[in-house]
Protein backbone atom coordinates (compact mmCIF):
# COMPACT_ATOMS: atom_id res chain seq x y z
CA UNK A 1 0.00 0.00 0.00
CA UNK A 2 1.12 3.53 -0.76
CA UNK A 3 1.63 6.27 1.81
CA UNK A 4 -0.62 9.04 3.10
CA UNK A 5 -1.72 11.86 0.77
CA UNK A 6 -2.92 15.22 2.08
CA UNK A 7 -5.79 17.43 0.85
CA UNK A 8 -3.63 19.69 -1.34
CA UNK A 9 -2.54 16.69 -3.40
CA UNK A 10 -6.09 15.27 -3.46
CA UNK A 11 -7.21 18.52 -5.12
CA UNK A 12 -4.75 17.88 -7.97
CA UNK A 13 -6.40 14.52 -8.70
CA UNK A 14 -10.11 15.42 -8.83
CA UNK A 15 -12.09 18.32 -10.34
CA UNK A 16 -13.81 19.21 -7.04
CA UNK A 17 -12.68 22.69 -5.96
CA UNK A 18 -12.81 24.60 -2.69
CA UNK A 19 -15.15 23.23 -0.03
CA UNK A 20 -16.57 20.69 -2.49
CA UNK A 21 -13.37 18.65 -2.06
CA UNK A 22 -14.74 16.58 0.82
CA UNK A 23 -11.82 14.27 1.60
CA UNK A 24 -9.08 15.44 3.96
CA UNK A 25 -6.51 12.68 3.53
CA UNK A 26 -5.78 9.37 1.84
CA UNK A 27 -4.58 6.94 4.48
CA UNK A 28 -3.61 4.17 2.07
CA UNK A 29 -4.23 2.90 -1.43
CA UNK A 30 -3.19 0.17 -3.82
CA UNK A 31 -4.27 -0.88 -7.31
CA UNK A 32 -7.63 -2.21 -6.09
CA UNK A 33 -8.69 0.03 -3.20
CA UNK A 34 -8.34 3.27 -1.27
CA UNK A 35 -8.99 4.35 2.32
CA UNK A 36 -9.62 8.05 3.01
CA UNK A 37 -10.60 10.12 6.03
CA UNK A 38 -12.69 13.27 6.31
CA UNK A 39 -13.91 15.64 8.96
CA UNK A 40 -15.76 17.93 6.54
CA UNK A 41 -19.12 16.42 7.52
CA UNK A 42 -19.02 18.57 10.68
CA UNK A 43 -18.10 21.80 8.89
CA UNK A 44 -21.04 24.25 8.98
CA UNK A 45 -19.83 25.55 5.59
CA UNK A 46 -20.07 22.11 3.92
CA UNK A 47 -21.72 22.93 0.56
CA UNK A 48 -23.95 19.83 0.71
CA UNK A 49 -25.71 20.94 3.91
CA UNK A 50 -29.36 21.98 3.73
CA UNK A 51 -30.96 23.85 6.62
CA UNK A 52 -27.78 23.26 8.62
CA UNK A 53 -27.92 19.48 8.23
CA UNK A 54 -25.97 17.00 6.16
CA UNK A 55 -28.05 14.02 5.04
CA UNK A 56 -26.51 10.56 5.18
CA UNK A 57 -27.38 10.31 1.47
CA UNK A 58 -24.35 12.53 0.87
CA UNK A 59 -22.14 9.68 2.04
CA UNK A 60 -22.46 8.55 -1.59
CA UNK A 61 -20.60 11.71 -2.67
CA UNK A 62 -17.81 10.94 -0.20
CA UNK A 63 -17.54 7.45 -1.71
CA UNK A 64 -17.60 8.81 -5.25
CA UNK A 65 -14.79 11.23 -4.43
CA UNK A 66 -12.73 8.40 -2.95
CA UNK A 67 -13.25 6.43 -6.18
CA UNK A 68 -12.25 9.50 -8.23
CA UNK A 69 -9.08 9.98 -6.17
CA UNK A 70 -8.29 6.29 -6.61
CA UNK A 71 -8.71 6.59 -10.38
CA UNK A 72 -6.46 9.64 -10.39
CA UNK A 73 -3.78 7.88 -8.38
CA UNK A 74 -3.91 4.80 -10.59
CA UNK A 75 -3.61 6.94 -13.73
CA UNK A 76 -0.74 8.97 -12.26
CA UNK A 77 1.14 5.80 -11.28
CA UNK A 78 0.88 4.73 -14.94
CA UNK A 79 2.24 8.09 -16.12
CA UNK A 80 -1.12 9.39 -17.31
CA UNK A 81 -3.98 11.65 -16.21
CA UNK A 82 -7.40 10.24 -15.36
CA UNK A 83 -9.87 10.95 -18.17
CA UNK A 84 -12.93 13.14 -17.47
CA UNK A 85 -15.66 10.90 -16.06
CA UNK A 86 -18.99 11.16 -14.29
CA UNK A 87 -20.99 9.21 -11.75
CA UNK A 88 -23.44 7.27 -13.93
CA UNK A 89 -25.29 4.99 -11.49
CA UNK A 90 -25.77 4.00 -7.89
CA UNK A 91 -26.73 0.46 -6.92
CA UNK A 92 -27.48 -1.30 -3.65
CA UNK A 93 -27.06 1.86 -1.57
CA UNK A 94 -27.81 1.30 2.10
CA UNK A 95 -27.91 4.12 4.65
CA UNK A 96 -27.47 3.17 8.29
CA UNK A 97 -27.82 6.72 9.64
CA UNK A 98 -30.07 9.67 8.93
CA UNK A 99 -27.49 12.43 9.14
CA UNK A 100 -23.73 12.85 8.93
CA UNK A 101 -23.36 16.28 10.57
CA UNK A 102 -24.09 14.88 14.02
CA UNK A 103 -21.42 12.14 13.74
CA UNK A 104 -18.61 13.20 16.08
CA UNK A 105 -15.86 10.88 14.79
CA UNK A 106 -13.99 11.36 11.50
CA UNK A 107 -15.49 9.57 8.52
CA UNK A 108 -13.53 6.69 7.07
CA UNK A 109 -14.29 6.35 3.37
CA UNK A 110 -13.29 3.17 1.55
CA UNK A 111 -13.64 2.40 -2.14
CA UNK A 112 -12.74 -0.90 -3.79
CA UNK A 113 -12.59 -1.30 -7.56
CA UNK A 114 -14.73 -4.24 -8.61
CA UNK A 115 -14.54 -3.94 -12.37
CA UNK A 116 -13.15 -1.71 -15.08
CA UNK A 117 -10.28 0.56 -15.81
CA UNK A 118 -9.57 4.18 -16.83
CA UNK A 119 -13.00 5.72 -16.45
CA UNK A 120 -15.52 2.92 -17.02
CA UNK A 121 -15.38 1.47 -13.55
CA UNK A 122 -17.55 0.04 -10.78
CA UNK A 123 -16.57 0.66 -7.17
CA UNK A 124 -17.94 -0.70 -3.93
CA UNK A 125 -17.88 2.05 -1.30
CA UNK A 126 -18.26 2.02 2.47
CA UNK A 127 -18.47 5.01 4.84
CA UNK A 128 -18.05 4.51 8.57
CA UNK A 129 -17.20 6.35 11.76
CA UNK A 130 -15.11 4.22 14.06
CA UNK A 131 -16.81 0.82 14.16
CA UNK A 132 -20.18 2.22 13.05
CA UNK A 133 -21.25 1.71 9.43
CA UNK A 134 -23.01 4.78 8.03
CA UNK A 135 -23.51 3.89 4.35
CA UNK A 136 -22.46 1.52 1.61
CA UNK A 137 -23.18 0.94 -2.06
CA UNK A 138 -21.85 0.51 -5.57
CA UNK A 139 -20.92 3.42 -7.81
CA UNK A 140 -20.59 3.19 -11.59
CA UNK A 141 -18.27 5.72 -13.19
CA UNK A 142 -18.36 6.29 -16.96
CA UNK A 143 -16.07 8.16 -19.33
CA UNK A 144 -17.37 11.57 -20.35
CA UNK A 145 -17.44 11.54 -24.13
CA UNK A 146 -17.15 14.62 -26.29
CA UNK A 147 -20.09 15.43 -28.60
CA UNK A 148 -19.48 14.51 -32.23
Amino acid sequence: MNTSIEKAEIRTLIPHAGLMCLLDRVLSWDDESIVCVSETHRDPANPLRRDGRLSAMHAVEYGAQAAAVHGGLRARSAGATAPPSYLAALRDVYLYATRLDDVTSPLQVQARRLFGDAGNTIYECHVSAGDISLAEGRITIMLRTQPA
